[in-house]
């Protein structure tokens, strides 16, 4: 009879433990997935407005492919935040050697994808009414910058969208876009249209590829190699001013860069 009791009590320990260990698991499940809900519309898009803030080099493309890509320096920071929240972000790149000209300068605007798209981001870039009064913005102290509100009466016309998704398992990205297969209109160099892709990395990478297609589609410039690929900035630029690349001669740039990439003013 004791041992008979004694066995009983064993096996209603067993199933406890079983109960608990499901309960665990099922609550751990839940957790997560709120934790998941938890990431809103806006969470994304300030994710990428951070991503693509800072100074990044394709230098390593550069060095192992010289004939379709130079060493351009990318450098990206907040200008201001629009009522709605949308975020305002100066864009600008030039030849490592030139910062102070850059050839290229953009704002972007940062915000959540509509809700009837299937998509977390949409980035959009646009001209500058006055570029020469913002070049290297973001190397300058913020009060010798143009201020918010100027910032907002200097944003111009529309020139692209990129719409962004958070990339699969398994990807080395975190977002990625492009904007729609038929582009958006571009003259530059015989283009009647660009596209653009873009992708956000978990390493803090950022890959762009911008290209010009006349109207019989033909690409007329941008690369076809593949995208630039901007790596950050080595936390130490001491340690950058010995870079092998830093010391070579800059032939590269004396090829037609409507061949390796698009140098415009639009």
């Amino acid at each position: 009879m004791g041992s008979g009791e004694e066995d009983t009590g064993g096996g209603g320990g067993a199933v406890r433990g079983v109960v608990l260990k499901a309960l665990v698991v099922v609550g751990g499940v839940l957790l997560l997935r709120r934790l998941r809900r938890s990431t809103t519309r806006w969470d994304h898009a300030r994710a990428v407005a951070d991503a693509l803030s800072g100074e990044k080099f394709s230098r390593e493309q550069a060095r192992k492919d010289p004939d379709n890509y130079f060493n351009l320096r990318m450098l990206t920071c907040p200008a201001t935040e629009m009522v709605d929240g949308s975020r305002v972000l100066y864009f600008e790149q030039a030849f490592w050697r030139t910062p102070e000209k850059p050839f290229r300068q953009r704002f972007y605007m940062v915000k959540p994808c509509p809700k009837e798209m299937k998509c977390d981001v949409e980035l959009s870039s646009y001209a500058i009414r006055d570029a020469e009064e913002y070049k290297n913005f973001c190397d300058r102290p913020k009060d010798q910058r143009p201020q918010p509100e100027e910032v907002i009466a200097d944003i111009a016309e529309h020139l692209t969208t990129i719409h962004l998704s958070r990339c699969g398992r398994g990807k080395r990205c975190l977002y990625e876009g492009s904007t729609p297969p038929e582009g958006f209109p571009n003259n530059w160099s015989g283009a009647s249209y660009c596209t653009s892709d873009l992708s956000i990395h978990k390493n803090g990478e950022v890959h762009i590829w911008d290209k010009g297609f006349n109207d019989e589609g033909n690409q007329v410039w941008g690369t076809k190699a593949g995208p630039y690929e901007f790596k950050p900035a080595p936390k130490s630029k001491y340690d950058d001013m010995f870079s092998p690349l830093n010391f070579s001669a800059p032939l590269s740039l004396e090829k037609k860069l409507d061949k390796a990439y698009v140098i415009d003013d639009q």
